[in-house]
């Protein structure tokens, strides 16, 4: 075989080995397609999953203090409405002036700040009490966004 066929047949294997990679990325891709459909229809179900999971928590880690009935002050303000609500606006509830001095305006990012650690967040807050786990904060604030009215 000369260089010459030698070369023609090694473009003709690599032409080939490029084909059964596309081939394999193919259905690799219709895999993992068929797998965001099967996952698409479990949506709702892990939808609902988290909100189960957001409202036991909301009540195990917030709700001795805050209330989700509108009206309803405890030792903190209630927390019906709080997403776009701006900090210490609530009437008749207790804050302190740094709250209320804040500017926050509670959405997902403020609440999962002040959340995490009140006192880094808000200097001078009386809420003491945080929610150090990351996914239990953002079920809790999955919960709160649903639009929790009662």
């Amino acid at each position: 075989m000369n260089r010459s066929q030698a070369t023609t047949r090694n473009h003709i294997i690599s032409a080939g080995t490029a084909a059964a990679s596309l081939a394999t990325s193919v259905t690799r891709a219709r895999a993992f397609l068929t797998g965001l459909f099967a996952a698409g229809l479990l949506l709702p179900a892990a939808a609902f999953a988290q909100q189960a999971d957001g409202e036991r928590l909301f009540r195990q880690r917030c709700g001795t203090c805050h209330s989700l009935e509108p009206g309803q002050n405890r030792v903190g303000p209630h927390l019906s409405g709080v997403i776009g609500r701006t900090a210490g606006s609530v009437e008749g509830g207790r804050y302190t002036a740094a709250l209320r001095e804040s500017g926050i305006v509670w959405e997902g990012g403020t609440l999962d700040a002040f959340l995490a650690a009140p006192r880094q967040a808000v200097p001078g807050t009386s809420m003491t009490a945080g929610v150090a786990n990351a996914a239990q904060r953002a079920a809790i604030i999955a919960y709160l966004e649903g639009g929790v009215t009662r």
